[in-house]
């Protein structure tokens, strides 16, 4: 083949190719994401506050009479039981006026033995007689009054409970009741209280479900109920959570809500009551009140973790027309379980982004998959 017809047929040859059209561009899928429709359902919600652990009881204890501390036989943050001794002061005092007042008891007593004989004898009158009589009495009330003081330097607990630190210890003087020595707490059962603000009364009063959670049997608002009535509320459960996280197994239950508000707060005192055993609970502890048996209707929820936070905003993404997505704000309410209660921002049917947020923006399309575990499926509840 001569070079002429060479060059022709490559001239041929790259005129052919010419002809092809050009590749088109690699456009990778639609991403995967994982939704949940929103639909109105009825959930449970909870609510936390501060709360403060009170004991069922405290009692000061404190001398009736003046003297040294002379014995201390109790420790300090033990249990103690009723009668038992915790304090022995000097009584010296004490014993030297008993006696005295005995000694004149004897005297008066052998008087009176005297002149009643002579009474039928007209040797007396009868007015000496019942001077006599007078004076017995004065002096066994006396005898009483010594015998009671010289009882009381011997101090006893009053009730069982733990007994909390000595104020006052070996060689003290006690100058009488105005000296506090220590104090016994009855821990069983307990009382934690906690002080919801005005406008969660406010909110409860409004809705007719809690408003009933609430009343007692006449069915009044606990807010406006007559000043120190107990409540006798069984449906609201009262969990505590301890400062290490764990919940207390024991359920409570509200039994007194204070008739006012506190006018320095805007809050309104309640107080619940736990069984306290095993004595987990201290008085002055700090704990989380969780109330249980709260439910909202036609709630809108969604998993927390298709709740997304930055530049001091909440918002979601949401697959709308076309699967493009919108980043959507929210104002969101309480927990329940793992789910956001969302009070605006979305409305029923949106197919807000649960699964995958990290790999999508405003504006990408992309394949939109129902989630299938159960956490986010609750999200999507039963319309009503």
């Amino acid at each position: 083949m001569s070079l002429s017809r060479t060059l022709a047929l490559l001239v041929v040859i790259l005129a052919a190719g010419c002809d092809k059209p050009a590749p088109k561009p690699f456009t990778p899928p639609p991403t995967q994401v994982g939704v949940v429709t929103v639909r109105p359902t009825s959930i449970a919600e909870p609510y936390e506050f501060a709360g403060q652990i009170e004991p069922y009881r405290r009692v000061e204890v404190r001398a009736r009479v003046d003297g040294i501390v002379t014995e201390r036989p109790f420790t300090e943050g033990s249990l103690v039981q009723k009668g038992q001794i915790l304090y022995k002061l000097d009584g010296v005092k004490q014993e030297a006026a008993y006696r005295s007042a005995v000694a004149r008891l004897n005297n008066v007593k052998r008087t009176l033995e005297r002149l009643e004989p002579l009474v039928s004898k007209h040797a007396v009158a009868q007015q000496d007689v019942d001077n006599a009589r007078s004076e017995v009495e004065l002096a066994q009330a006396a005898v009483d009054a010594a015998k009671k003081d010289l009882d009381d330097t011997v101090i006893r607990a009053e009730m069982a409970g733990r007994i909390g630190r000595a104020r006052l210890e070996l060689g003290a003087r006690v100058s009488g009741p105005s000296d506090l020595l220590t104090t016994i707490d009855d821990l069983d059962p307990v009382y934690v209280t906690f002080h919801p603000s005005s406008q969660q009364l406010l909110a409860w009063q409004s809705d007719p479900q809690s408003r009933a959670l609430l009343a007692g049997d006449a069915g009044e608002p606990q807010g406006v109920r007559q000043a120190g009535r107990v409540a006798t509320t069984g449906s609201v459960a009262v969990r505590a959570v301890l400062p290490n996280g764990s919940l207390l197994p024991r359920v409570g239950h509200i039994n007194f809500i204070a008739p006012s508000l506190d006018s320095a707060s805007g809050t309104q005192e309640f107080r619940a009551q736990f069984t306290n055993a095993d004595h987990r609970l201290m008085p002055g502890q700090f704990v989380r009140v969780r109330l249980e048996g709260f439910q909202r209707t036609e709630a809108l929820a969604v998993p927390q973790r298709a709740i997304q936070q930055g530049l001091g905003r909440q918002f979601v993404y949401v697959v709308g027309s076309g699967d493009s997505v919108t980043a959507r704000d929210v104002k969101t309410g309480s927990w329940s379980g793992s789910l956001w209660l969302v009070d605006s921002g979305l409305v029923a049917g949106d197919r807000v982004i649960v699964d995958g947020v990290q790999k999508v923006a405003p504006g990408r399309v992309v394949k939109a998959v129902p989630v299938t575990d159960s956490t986010s499926a609750a999200a999507a509840g039963t319309k009503r």
